[in-house]
């Protein structure tokens, strides 16, 4: 297997356990708050990255420049993101929030090509406007039947958390082709945990009862949370995404509405809709179009491993 190849199953992987991140947290969110979620999350997946490594801990950077490049990294593809991800996912349906997701690749694309000056592909380019198509109708949805709803507000919120997303992959990237990819991510977990913290502390202040009442509900996206979805899941995508462009590693988002529909539909019953439907079809049109030939899809390649 070669190192693109193990960067693609890794990416894989990551993107399967991520698209059914978001039915399992809105269940969790039901029993636990939002923020103190987020810093049990990381402040676990430090501890489990902490243990791993070792004896790699110490920080490598030395350059002034990568060290703001490494907080902005955190703070936005972590803590941005996922502050987004939580607020968002409490008022829309968790079907939508991977499926919003897979907007990544256009703008992936767009701020590739001018600030990491990778080559701009027209078949990408309209693969990735059609998609963007689809990503429009679902967010829309709502307002079409219920107009401004908690639902439209919940989906622009996920919105911006793709946004914050884009922005900590591109300023990740090129810190994990100079540095080790796991240590980085370490250290990425300890700052977005810190900056956690003080809202977590508020909301207990607010609800002293918080931790007494926590159930299986708000345990599983504990556990999950930081094992699965972030020790195991950001190691993976660190790693792939250190093998392969920038461009590239945006095309597997779209495995994430898969596995988030399916888990979604089964776990909490959300309804598929027709809006939802015909929104998908145009994004996994834009993706073969985007990637021209089914050769380039993240499934084609992992018959090259298997």
């Amino acid at each position: 297997m070669t190192p693109v190849q193990r960067g693609v199953f890794a990416l894989i992987i990551a993107n399967i356990i991520w698209g059914f991140a978001s039915p399992i947290f809105k269940w969790s969110l039901t029993n636990i708050t939002p923020f103190t979620l987020a810093f049990l999350r990381f402040f676990i997946a430090s501890i489990i990255f902490g243990l791993m490594l070792r004896k790699k801990l110490a920080l490598p950077i030395h350059d002034k420049d990568d060290l703001k490049l490494l907080i902005i990294h955190a703070l936005t593809g972590i803590t941005g993101n996922i502050t987004f991800f939580f607020l968002g996912l409490q008022l829309t349906l968790a079907m939508n929030v991977p499926v919003i997701a897979s907007s990544q690749p256009i703008m992936i694309f767009l701020f590739a090509y001018l600030f990491l000056k990778e080559k701009f592909k027209f078949n990408k380019v309209l693969g990735m406007l059609i998609g963007t198509i689809g990503i429009i109708t679902i967010v829309l949805e709502p307002i079409y039947y219920n107009g401004l709803d908690g639902n439209a507000f919940g989906n622009f919120l996920i919105v911006l958390a793709t946004i914050s997303g884009v922005i900590g992959m591109l300023t990740g990237r090129t810190l994990f082709q100079k540095y080790d990819p796991l240590v980085l991510t370490f250290w990425a977990f300890v700052i977005s945990a810190i900056s956690f913290l003080p809202p977590a502390i508020l909301e207990y202040i607010q609800n002293p009862t918080l931790f007494s009442t926590l159930d299986v509900r708000g345990i599983s996206g504990i556990i999950f949370g930081s094992v699965f979805s972030s020790a195991m899941a950001y190691g993976l995508f660190s790693y792939g995404l250190s093998k392969i462009q920038a461009s590239e590693a945006s095309l597997f988002i779209y495995i994430d509405p898969i596995a988030g529909s399916i888990l979604s539909y089964f776990m909490l019953h959300e309804p598929i809709t027709i809006p939802f439907l015909i929104g998908a079809l145009f994004i996994f049109t834009g993706i073969f179009i985007a990637e021209h030939r089914i050769h380039y899809h993240p499934l084609g390649k992992l018959r090259k491993i298997v």
